[in-house]
Parts: structure tokens; C-alpha cells; sequence
């Protein structure tokens, strides 16, 4: 049969100071998320369009793509670059029927990925729940269901866009008085008379 949907769920990641990294170390991880979303998006999609089949791709980024993060560079470079494929194809290839759109996961645990990322005690150390407003990870099948409706004709209006799926975290790390989360009711009750104290003068 034909290739109807192409799913880009290229992952390379690791964590470490930027400047421990060797030249390898970093093109390693440009390799295999930049690169192999970039291989299988231009075979597939020059196939559909020799063939005059109409597409759907949906790449896999993550919600650093837009900000950057430290200790992950080579990743946020890598997703960063998928991001801007994406939106780029999405207006490029509409005309000949080929949608892209884009997932943004937040914290989905998988076995392998976190024991890479967060070796040793550091997943205890740094509860990603603690990040999260929903004060939960994300379960695999809630991920799934995105993906099955981006690729679905349900879904067929959209194009060039990317969803989040974090439980909040990217705009709870994102919002300047957000560590105000951290104040206890009591501290609150003390804080008010303070407040408005400071508004009358």
C-alpha cells in the first residue's frame, strides 16, 4: 500500500554543561533529530509529490524548541530547526496536499529517556511533577490521542500549527511572579495588610 501519514519521532538528548561537549557529542544529536526528521520528511514527501498523494506529517518537538534551554543544547538547537521545517513545509507543500503539524510534549516519562536525562537520584531530586501545575507527568495514551487526531481528517483545517501538551509547565516556568505558587495561605494573610498598606500611600 501507499504512505498516507509520516510521524517524525526522531529523539537524541543528554545532559551536560555545553562546554564539556565535544564537536561529535553535539553534531551526534544534530544527526539524529535535525537531520533524520530532514531525511525521512524530504523521501517521503518528494514520494507523495511524484505521486500526486496527499500527506499528513506530524513531527514530535518539545516546548524548548521556542526558548532554549541550558544543558540541553544540542537538543534545543536540533528541535528548534524541526519547528522551523515544519511551519516552513506547511506553507510550501500545502499546495500539493501535504499538511505538517507539530506536538510540544512536556513531561512524558519513558524508562530508557530518564535515566539518561536524570541519572542517579537526580528524577528524585528534581520531581518534574513539582513543575507542572496539573502536579502530574503525562500518561502515553493522552499523547497518543493528540497525535491520532493531528493526523486524522478530523484535523484536516490545521496546518503549520504546534500543540503543547505539558499540564501547564512551559507557562508556569514562563510567567515572571509565578514562584508566588511557593507562599503559604498564612504568609498570604500577613502579606495583604501589607499590600494595601503600600497602595493607600
Amino acid at each position: 500500500g501507499q504512505i498516507d501519514i509520516l510521524l517524525n519521532n526522531a529523539a537524541g538528548n543528554f545532559i551536560a554543561p555545553t562546554e564539556r561537549l565535544t564537536h561529535s557529542a553535539f553534531d551526534s544529536i544534530l544527526d539524529i533529530v535535525l537531520k533524520g526528521t530532514k531525511n525521512c520528511t524530504l523521501s517521503i514527501g518528494k514520494y507523495w509529490i511524484e505521486n500526486k498523494i496527499p500527506g499528513t506529517v506530524l513531527n514530535i518537538v518539545t516546548t524548548y524548541a521556542w526558548t532554549g534551554s541550558a544543558y540541553v543544547v544540542p537538543s534545543a538547537c536540533a528541535k528548534a530547526g524541526v519547528l522551523a521545517m515544519t511551519r516552513s513545509l506547511a506553507v510550501e507543500w500545502a499546495k500539493y496536499g501535504i499538511r505538517f503539524n507539530a506536538i510540544a510534549p512536556g513531561p512524558f516519562p519513558t524508562k530508557g529517556a530518564w535515566e539518561r536525562l536524570l541519572p542517579g537520584d537526580l528524577a528524585e531530586k528534581f520531581d518534574m511533577r513539582k513543575k507542572v501545575p496539573l502536579r502530574r507527568v503525562g500518561e502515553h495514551q493522552e499523547l497518543a490521542n493528540l497525535a491520532a487526531y493531528l493526523v486524522s481528517d478530523y484535523s484536516a483545517y490545521m496546518n503549520g500549527e504546534v500543540v503543547t501538551i505539558d499540564g501547564g509547565e512551559w507557562l508556569q516556568g514562563a510567567g515572571e511572579f509565578n514562584m508566588l505558587e511557593e507562599i503559604p495561605q498564612e504568609m498570604w494573610d500577613m502579606l495583604e495588610p501589607m499590600i494595601k498598606a503600600k497602595k493607600s500611600n
